[in-house]
């Protein structure tokens, strides 16, 4: 895919090689990466992205070394490297070099790159999704707060897990049996004209995109409730939905071998979601 990367100091259409088998990022995980969205030239929430990778450099015990503004400032630079009608996804990352002691990360070894890259918006078709048997951990267990990479192996368990079962995506709970989120994004389901979300409760990432739908349902009079959903709420809603960066809204269209419509309110979400992102100013 076509892309273009920078790396201290320098842009290129190469990845750079940056990782070798004694790097603590390698072999112990020190990575924590944000992922944001360009679109035709418009890039939603490019600054809230920025700053949460800084977030979650801090939260990973880095010492990060790009600015929230500095890094954005790359990222404007790199998607008009790859053109105003590219759809692209924007990933600035921060990692760890060397080790104290057998497992302590380095903070002053902490490293940046960013990738720019070709990746279409899906298409709005919808997904499959079932109930995975595994769990979100507590801010005791993992660094939840953080979009690190070491939190993926769990989510790309679930989901592996669904394609077993014949299915797109997995439903994870959190450690106390309430619903979480998807294995790849945010949930939202609907019931007797009511929107519901899980309530944020630190064993997953309360999504940039998830916020600003939020904000845009609650801007057009629908009422929203972040509240514990049970799994068994979700077998009989009305229809479900995901939020995220990678495909911003998408229905989820079979749940647990049920067929279901797209429904009003993910159709509403995405057409709210366009039409706020157009309104903004273009960066390519």
């Amino acid at each position: 895919m076509a892309g273009v990367y920078w790396y201290d100091g320098t842009w290129s259409t190469e990845e750079p090689k940056v990782l070798g088998p004694m790097d603590h990022a390698f072999w112990l995980g020190s990575v924590i990466f944000d992922g944001a969205r360009a679109i035709k030239g418009w890039a939603p929430d490019l600054d809230r992205h920025c700053a949460r990778a800084v977030a979650s450099a801090k939260a990973m015990l880095m010492k990060p070394t790009k600015t929230p503004a500095e890094i954005e400032a790359l990222c404007r630079e790199g998607i008009r490297r790859m053109g105003p009608e590219a759809e692209l996804y924007v990933r600035p990352m921060f990692f760890i070099r060397k080790g104290l002691g057998a497992a302590r990360p380095d903070p002053d070894s902490t490293d940046f790159i960013l990738a720019i890259y070709d990746s279409p918006i899906p298409k709005w078709a919808g997904f499959s999704a079932v109930m995975a048997p595994f769990r979100r951990p507590t801010p005791e267990m993992a660094p939840t707060d953080a979009k690190a990479a070491c939190l993926y192996p769990n989510g790309a368990r679930a989901s592996s897990f669904a394609a077993t079962q014949g299915a797109d995506n997995a439903v994870m709970c959190d450690a106390f049996g309430h619903v979480a989120e998807f294995a790849s994004a945010n949930l939202w389901f609907a019931k007797d004209g009511k929107v519901v979300t899980p309530a944020v409760n630190h064993t997953f990432l309360n999504g940039i995109t998830r916020q600003r739908i939020i904000g845009l349902f609650r801007d057009a009079g629908v009422t929203v409730e972040e509240r514990a959903v049970k799994p068994v709420e979700l077998d009989t809603a009305d229809e479900i939905f995901s939020t995220g960066n990678y495909a911003k809204v998408q229905p989820c269209t079979r749940y647990n071998g049920r067929d279901m419509q797209i429904g009003r309110f993910a159709t509403q979400a995405r057409e709210m979601y366009w039409r706020w992102m157009e309104a903004q100013p273009k960066v390519a």
